[in-house]
């Protein structure tokens, strides 16, 4: 009797029918997130998406933006948690795209593997499509691909890319910002994506397993540094929309008042929309980051007394032994967005976000001209934009 004929790519380490499992596990999750302007359901070569609303636009910009989780996914990996880590995919990706002030449209992932476990692949892509949904993004497509032997059986790597949209004359960034504008912090969850190299060599060294109990918590250390991060696309945009123009005549940090964009230019006047800037604070931290929408010539000081950075960033600075003002440079501290807002709106910025749940208070104010002695962060990035700094010591009590 003859041998059954074998499989070579399944002798290579590769189960194609486990992938086609895990398709139909997330196949619910993904299409929960399509609207009328996705086309060709699950499981195409390519992402349909319907651009015939563009044509609303008086001259539509696409945003695009791409990343990752980072080192985040081997904690997942160590305590077999895996629902969390697709939000934070999207809150990486897409809440880039609203710092320009553009609403998403869609987004793709991709899953790089050793090996290929159908509940697991379907865990993620569905914390990845519920986040989508939190953020009206729609989930077009994605790749799940299995490397035997680059990867071990239960190592994985997620990535994702996604697209927006942005009127040209509604473009945020540092052309708007002017004199005296107040900067806005929003709180983050907790340590969000970034900077968890630091996380788990702290908890290399100290001898904790990611199982065990973490008192400070409530909870283990896995869970704890799992939390996934914070979304702020929707309220951000319900934001810009709700603040209106501002009524202030502040110095505009463009000379003409323009901005270039492609071949034309952009009003960007003192009498626009009072959300001028915004800033995702992820890899370099708070001062990096916010010097990255401010123009040259500005700057601004960020005071630490304003805000009690949150417990997991005290306890794991206590267990190394370290200040928190030395991780300034890695971890957000407590503040995973900060928004720079027109003077006589930043009362109103600071309820709306409140009304979103969304805790917020006024950490600095922009300045133009001469600026106090001392260093600045200014720089980062590639982005010779604007020069900022932490001062003061951080507040004891939770914020």
């Amino acid at each position: 009797m003859a041998a059954s004929p074998t499989n070579p790519y399944s002798e290579a380490g590769v189960d194609t029918a486990a992938g086609d499992l895990a398709v139909e596990l997330m196949k619910s999750s993904v299409r929960a997130t399509h609207g009328p302007e996705v086309l060709g359901g699950v499981g195409g070569f390519a992402g349909l998406f319907d651009a015939s609303a563009l044509r609303d636009f008086r001259r539509p910009l696409l945003a695009t933006s791409t990343d990752g989780v980072g080192t985040k996914v081997a904690i997942a990996q160590a305590i077999d948690k895996h629902d969390t880590i697709g939000q934070d995919l999207v809150g990486m990706v897409v809440d880039d795209i609203v710092v320009v002030g553009a609403k998403p449209l869609f987004m793709t992932d991709y899953i790089a593997c050793g090996k290929v476990f159908p509940q697991r692949i379907a865990d993620i892509v569905r914390g990845i499509a519920e986040a989508c949904s939190a953020t009206g993004t729609a989930l077009v497509g994605g790749e799940t691909a299995e490397h035997p032997g680059l990867l071990g059986p239960r190592d994985y790597d997620v990535a994702g890319a996604a697209t927006g949209v942005v009127e040209a004359d509604a473009i945020l960034g540092s052309e708007r910002v002017q004199d005296g504008d107040a900067v806005i912090a929003i709180a983050s969850s907790g340590l969000h994506s970034n900077g968890y190299s630091l996380v788990r060599h702290i908890i290399t060294n100290a001898g904790i397993s990611y199982g065990d109990n973490a008192a400070d918590f409530g909870t283990t250390w896995g869970e704890a540094l799992l939390e996934p991060t914070r979304l702020y696309t929707l309220p951000l945009l319900r934001l810009i929309d709700e603040l209106g123009p501002s009524t202030g005549s502040g110095t505009q940090a463009v000379g003409s008042g323009t901005q270039a964009v492609g071949s034309g230019t952009q009003a960007v006047g003192s009498g626009t929309q009072a959300v001028h800037a915004l800033s995702h604070v992820t890899g370099g931290g708070i001062a990096a980051n916010l010097a990255r929408v401010l123009p040259q010539g500005s700057w601004a000081e960020v005071d630490r007394s304003t805000w009690s950075p949150s417990p997991v960033f005290r306890v794991l600075s206590d267990i190394a032994g370290s200040t928190l003002e030395s991780a300034e440079g890695t971890w957000n501290l407590g503040i995973g967005f900060l928004a720079v807002i027109a003077a006589d709106k930043k009362d109103a910025a600071i309820a709306a976000l409140a009304a979103e749940g969304m805790p917020a208070w006024q950490v600095g104010t922009v300045g133009f001209g001469a600026r106090p002695a001392g260093e600045f962060e200014q720089g980062a990035k590639g982005v010779d934009g604007g020069a900022v700094r932490l001062v003061g010591a951080y507040a004891d009590g939770a914020k």
